[in-house]
């Protein structure tokens, strides 16, 4: 079976499971549930196609496909920013309640970490990537322990404020921040598109790209800064979900056996689609929302990063 049929199958099969978002148990109730659900199925999809770029790229990259772009610390700097904010200011201030207000300041800290630790980190010498890692590493750690410290000193119930925001949700979702992040992903991954032929070629190895005629440390750096732009909007919007694009990435490897990024791509994005709205449709109908989609994701993903990692150890 050829990867263009492999795609139109994922594609029919994500449209299905959209199909079945939207209309299932409506019971004549189109006015009202209908756009909900749509905005919520945007949502996911926005989510879900910004998340497997990224982290496709961030594999490529590094040239590791256990890897993802939070090990860069990200997540962990939205956690802290969230748990400061609630326990110096409380869970009732403007900049906690207000999402829009929230929304902007939780990308605008993930992307000035992320310009700083890559001009910092490229100024100058040329660092290999595996440093770059370490320092996010290093980095995620440390805003882990500050969180983890004032969760335990702050009062219990603005604790459940702080708890809200560790794991993903795609329930009340503002609409104009799923149009603003759609515009920001959509723009992000027109530029991106253009750069896959590059891709293709950094996938090669540092000194085969510069022999190739490709100026890998421009393209890198380009690339890393795009990631971060696509996991900051996707966080700020609905939360982390820190074993997601490990899952979609590595099961389009899978599936399409290909060196050729526009195909792995489109790949990891249509089965992240239908990871997350037919999981979403599992949750709400089967469940009863008795869970959140995020934590069987995580669930999932760590068994998977388990199962990687034996794979890889077997396999050397």
């Amino acid at each position: 079976m050829s990867n263009r049929t492999k795609l139109m199958l994922l594609s029919v099969a994500a449209l299905a499971a959209i199909g079945a978002y939207l209309l299932y148990g409506l019971n004549g109730s189109y006015e009202y549930a209908l756009p909900r659900r749509g905005m919520k199925a945007l949502a996911m999809i926005l989510t879900g196609v910004a998340i497997a770029y990224s982290t496709v790229v961030f594999q490529t990259i590094t040239h590791n496909k256990i890897l993802t772009p939070s090990i860069m610390g990200l997540d962990s700097l939205y956690m802290l920013l969230q748990t400061v904010l609630i326990f110096f200011l409380g869970s009732g201030h403007y900049l906690i309640v207000n999402k829009n207000a929230n929304f902007f300041l939780s990308i605008a800290a993930m992307i000035v970490f992320a310009l700083l630790l890559y001009q910092l980190m490229f100024k100058g010498s040329k660092q290999p990537i595996y440093f770059l890692l370490l320092i996010g590493i290093i980095l995620g750690t440390f805003f882990q322990s500050i969180s983890s410290f004032l969760q335990v000193l702050i009062d219990p119930n603005e604790f459940l404020s702080v708890q809200d925001k560790m794991f993903a949700s795609f329930n009340n979702i503002s609409s104009d921040l799923v149009w603003v992040s759609g515009g920001v992903i959509v723009l992000v991954l027109i530029y991106g598109w253009r750069q896959m032929a590059e891709l293709d070629v950094v996938s090669l190895g540092r000194e085969t790209s510069i022999n190739l005629g490709v100026p890998y440390d421009k393209v890198v750096r380009r690339m890393l800064v795009l990631s971060s732009i696509l996991i900051a909007v996707s966080t700020a919007l609905v939360g982390p979900i820190t074993f997601f694009g490990l899952i979609v990435a590595n099961l389009s490897y899978q599936m399409f056996k290909t060196y050729r990024h526009g195909i792995l791509i489109a790949g990891a994005g249509i089965i992240s689609i239908i990871a997350l709205v037919g999981g979403q449709w599992l949750v709400e109908r089967i469940f009863t929302f008795s869970t959140t989609l995020s934590v069987i994701v995580n669930f999932i993903g760590g068994l998977y990063f388990i199962y990687l990692l034996l794979k890889e150890a077997k396999s050397s």
